[in-house]
């Protein structure tokens, strides 16, 4: 496995088109591998998510079985003379994900539920669309996900974003854009709620946590969901964004 860095050039107007558009994005990401990478059940897959930092960059963040390379990237979206990616081993850093461990991490996913409004409708996935509702949908994956969002010592009466643990739900975005069905080549239109999750976790399941962090949480992963990573707790993610 390998995780990669890229800065995106959003003065570019390549940028603008990739950022603006989740399939685009994805094509993009996916044409980074010269043999089609396979995704099978829960097994690892190329995960990817856009960051907007305090200061103003915009990132691009790959998880991938293999070594991916985004030189198209660079030249549509980035700096052809001075630009770089950052790609390194990933193996060696979830090798040693050990119970008891805290890290701050950060998820950008797709809340969902199915819901039947009458005893004869068949479900629906829908999304949640406030905070209490998103937190609750990440603190229920918990233990199949292997960590353990942390408690927040002292909660503040009112408090129902987060509900008394350390944990920001923010950034939330409705996407909607059509897409190409593989097997009837008709156009269809998909619908998204993408919101970002900062918050601190401690590890109660290091080879279920492997797997979240390889194979994703939650649906919608092709089109930036899904992705959850880890960093020490001293440098915990600067939420952004309203």
């Amino acid at each position: 496995m390998y995780l990669t860095r890229f800065r995106i050039n959003t003065a570019r107007m390549g940028a603008r088109r990739l950022l603006t558009s989740p399939q685009a994005l994805h094509a993009a990401v996916m044409a980074a591998f010269a043999e089609r990478v396979a995704h099978s059940g829960q097994g690892p897959r190329v995960l990817w998510r856009i960051d907007n930092t305090a200061d103003g960059e915009v990132l691009l963040f790959i998880v991938s079985p293999e070594r991916p390379d985004l030189t198209h990237l660079v030249e549509q979206a980035g700096w052809p003379e001075t630009g770089r990616w950052q790609t390194a081993p990933y193996g060696p850093f979830l090798a040693k994900l050990a119970v008891g461990e805290t890290w701050a991490f950060r998820l950008s996913a797709n809340p969902v539920h199915s819901i039947r409004r009458t005893p004869d409708e068949s479900t629906k996935r829908t999304a949640h669309i406030t905070p209490r509702h998103q937190a609750d949908w990440l603190l229920a994956r918990q233990e199949h996900g292997g960590f353990a969002v942390l408690d927040r010592p002292a909660a503040q009466p009112g408090d129902l974003e987060s509900a008394g643990y350390e944990l920001l739900v923010h950034s939330q975005r409705e996407l909607a854009f059509r897409k190409t069905d593989s097997s009837s080549g008709k156009r269809l239109g998909v619908k998204l709620t993408r919101v970002t999750y900062d918050g601190r976790l401690r590890v109660t399941d290091p080879d279920a946590l492997r797997r979240t962090l390889t194979a994703g949480l939650g649906k919608g992963k092709a089109y930036g969901c899904g992705l959850m990573t880890l960093a020490p707790v001293a440098v915990a993610p600067v939420a952004v964004g309203p």
